[in-house]
């Protein structure tokens, strides 16, 4: 498990969620880092120098750049299929100038570029479960745009009523999404968009991450880390003063190797994983790890570092694909065949 975060200093990090010890930084960027993403072995991220840089973790290295935006890059989603959810297929990025990229994510080429937003940036993207659409929120047109991404072109738009800054997919299968417009979520069906909740938090929110059980984290000007239930509408629980400063990113870790656990990420560059379980506690919330980068964090992203592929991971994931459909209980141990080859 590692969690990635960038800074304002053109910085990235790496740490171990189990200890949050160091496990690299590069100055990767010619200028502040805007957004980052994780999945498997791989990470990335995107900065106003207009590149995307990826990471290869287990090896603690940068893979490279992508330079096929002309803007400001402003958000990054890995997909992942079903069918080997350890293994990243595609990276979707979107920038300023409202385009978003799709890429293979072995080798990382470039698919399709497909102009979401004609009069503005794209602020925040989601990319459904599926693999086969993603949600972008614009930066300047208050729009909401569907792109297709196994087509590669802006399929559905919308303009809506306050422009909003973060989109993400939640539940098991993508079954809804959340939007945040300033100190205001809607959560929307995936299906028709009809609203099923409305969500006040005070003040602006920052950032948001899908958790368990319909749970939704949010993190903002507040300091706070809320967690609503977007089946009632309600507060959950609240981790009170989270941090000193702004809230500027989240993750949520999902399955047995890291229950009920959170990051969060502020801007004072203070990293903190927090135990959900204490939330049925009357203690007072104390984080269980904290590190300080002492710099001014932008982002934060999250993966499972089960698996790993040094080389041929090309090879690895269309062999672990391959036998999941098979035997989708195959999948783990195939994979865990081919990372003692390469270890």
């Amino acid at each position: 498990m590692a969690l990635v975060a960038g800074s304002y200093e053109k910085f990235i990090w790496g740490f171990s969620l189990k200890t949050l010890t160091p496990l690299f930084s590069y100055p990767s960027h010619t200028a502040p880092i805007k957004c980052a993403a994780a999945a498997g072995p791989l990470a990335a991220s995107g900065g106003a120098d207009d590149a995307v840089h990826i990471y290869h973790l287990p090896s603690s290295s940068d893979a490279g750049s992508l330079v096929d935006h002309s803007a400001a890059v402003t958000s990054l989603s890995f997909f992942c299929s079903p069918s080997a959810p350890s293994i990243p297929r595609n990276l979707v990025s979107g920038s300023d100038d409202g385009v978003v990229c799709i890429f293979d994510a072995d080798p990382f080429v470039l698919l399709k570029t497909v102009k979401a937003h004609k009069k503005g940036g794209v602020a925040d993207l989601a990319v459904h479960p599926s693999g086969r659409l993603a949600l972008t929120v614009g930066r300047g047109d208050s729009s909401l745009v569907m792109v297709n991404l196994v087509r590669g072109r802006r399929s559905f738009s919308c303009r809506i009523e306050n422009e909003a800054s973060v989109v993400k997919y939640g539940g098991e299968n993508g079954d809804w999404f959340a939007m945040a417009s300033e100190g205001k979520i809607t959560v929307h069906n995936s299906e028709d968009a009809r609203v099923l909740q409305e969500l006040d938090c005070g003040r602006k929110v920052l950032c948001i991450a899908p958790g368990e059980s319909g749970i939704l984290y949010t993190g903002g000007e507040d300091h706070h880390v809320t967690a609503w239930d977007t089946k009632s509408g309600k507060k959950a629980f609240s981790i009170q003063d989270a941090h000193k400063f702004r809230v500027k990113g989240l993750m949520s870790f999902k399955g047995s190797d890291s229950p009920k656990l959170i990051a969060s990420a502020s801007s004072d560059g203070v990293i903190r994983v927090w135990d959900i379980n204490m939330a049925s506690s009357t203690e007072k919330w104390t984080p269980l790890l904290e590190t300080d980068t002492k710099s001014r964090l932008t982002c934060l992203a999250g993966t499972s570092l089960r698996f790993f592929w040094v080389l041929g991971y090309g090879h690895v994931r269309n062999l672990v694909e391959s036998t999941a459909l098979i035997d989708p209980s195959l999948h783990f141990v195939i994979a865990r065949f081919c990372w003692s080859l390469v270890r």
